[in-house]
């Protein structure tokens, strides 16, 4: 067996990167960004007003109360095109341009109007509510660098910046096949020795989750044509998963039967609990993944090898770390020589500080423990035990993977 840490880096040495397209902004959330993206205009273009009120000149707003002529109007998306002369005001909204002529911006809570006159009653100094040109950004300024995965206000600023196209890495194509007689889809018929399959579709949403695109293959039958026929699946795809039949057992026939394809495996088992039996290896340059079948070791180790692939191979930045230090609950036994990550969940202490809180029952099977956790602790091969109240490590779950 071989470590959690190696199997990564084997699996991530062995990946390559998809290639870049051209996409349309608005279709560019979640995607990743292949190249810096720079503006194609300033921000603001010119100095505009930063509030409704007045354009002036300071010197006449000096010493108040101060009557001036109002000269003209400038709405937003209009403008007052005369410069200001000395004893001149000009009304003046939100983003529009500031006149010549006037250097500050009197707000009109400190004004009275009187027909074509204001008076102001608070004086303003040289620049106030006034946003300069530039204030945001210039024209060329890398404002979004390549790997970014873009969110929201990417996506905003990208269109202030005047960015209508973009260069993002294709989505990855992840082949996703489950095996095993035993198992039906939701809402089939189930046989007295049959369960539901829900880790096809897991992955399925995980892949999305992280910016891939599921292809769901179905499940393959325990036989060799069977599963022959559902293997050629992957042709056409950037990956495949399998889930289920990766251990050394008289039904796992999904080593075999992608060996004869041409599959060249690299390893098939970790010192890590849960998802001892995972499997990795390649074929004709396509990396294939096998994951366990139980529920949560699936999904544990897509979480723990799956989600680092496919951030790779969409070249995506590296972010913070996920990794916590926070303290447990409770008492922790010594560990084995496999590597554990245990379901657990958040709490506060008396004293306000988070604290981490492992289930009693750490089940592979308990798809709803892993739902309702907040986190994995981390426990090393061969960990001492530990008491409460002492701080370990803890993988946070992912926004947008297990969380919303």
């Amino acid at each position: 067996m071989i470590s959690v840490a190696e199997a990564e880096q084997r699996i991530l040495a062995a990946l390559r990167r998809t290639p870049l397209e051209q996409i349309v902004l608005t279709e560019s959330l979640g995607r990743v960004i292949g190249e810096d993206v720079r503006s194609r205009r300033t921000q603001p273009p010119m100095a505009v007003s930063a509030m409704d009120g007045f354009a002036v000149r300071s010197d006449d707003v000096a010493n108040v109360p101060a009557d001036l002529c109002i000269v003209g109007y400038a709405p937003a998306g209009g403008s007052y095109d005369e410069t200001v002369k000395p004893g001149e005001a000009v009304r003046i909204f939100t983003g529009a341009p500031v006149p010549a002529g006037a250097d500050t911006i009197v707000i009109q809570e400190d004004t009275d109007i009187d027909g074509d006159s204001v008076r102001v009653k608070e004086s303003a100094a040289r620049g106030t509510y006034i946003r300069p040109a530039g204030l945001d950004f210039a024209e060329g300024d890398v404002l979004i660098k390549a790997g970014t995965r873009m969110t929201a206000r990417h996506v905003g600023l990208a269109a202030a910046m005047n960015v209508p196209w973009l260069m993002a890495y294709r989505q990855p194509r992840v082949a996703i096949l489950a095996t095993g007689d035993e198992i039906v889809m939701p809402g089939e018929p189930i046989g007295r020795n049959q369960i539901v399959s829900s880790n096809a579709i897991a992955l399925a949403a995980f892949v999305t989750a992280m910016g891939g695109e599921p292809v769901l293959l179905g499940i393959a039958p325990d036989d060799r044509d069977g599963l022959r026929h559902m293997a050629a699946g992957i042709a056409g795809n950037d990956m495949l998963v399998t889930t289920g039949g990766a251990s050394v057992g008289d039904h796992d026939l999904v080593q075999d039967v992608l060996s004869e394809r041409g599959m060249n495996v690299d390893f098939w088992r970790i010192a890590m609990r849960p998802g001892k039996p995972l499997m990795f290896g390649q074929i004709e340059g396509t990396p294939v993944l096998g994951l366990p079948g139980n529920p949560v070791s699936s999904l544990v180790c897509a979480m723990i090898f799956l989600r680092p692939a496919l951030t790779y191979m969409q070249g995506a930045q590296a972010t913070g770390s996920d990794i916590l230090h926070l303290r447990t609950a409770t008492d922790l036994p010594e560990n084995d020589r496999r590597q554990d990550f245990l379901r657990a969940t958040f709490e506060l202490g008396s004293d306000g500080e988070t604290l981490v809180r492992a289930f009693d029952k750490q089940d592979s099977s308990m798809m709803a423990t892993l739902t309702h956790a907040d986190g994995l602790i981390i426990r090393l091969p061969h960990a001492p035990a530990v008491k409460a109240g002492e701080r370990i490590d803890v993988l946070r779950m992912p926004s947008g993977v297990f969380h919303i």
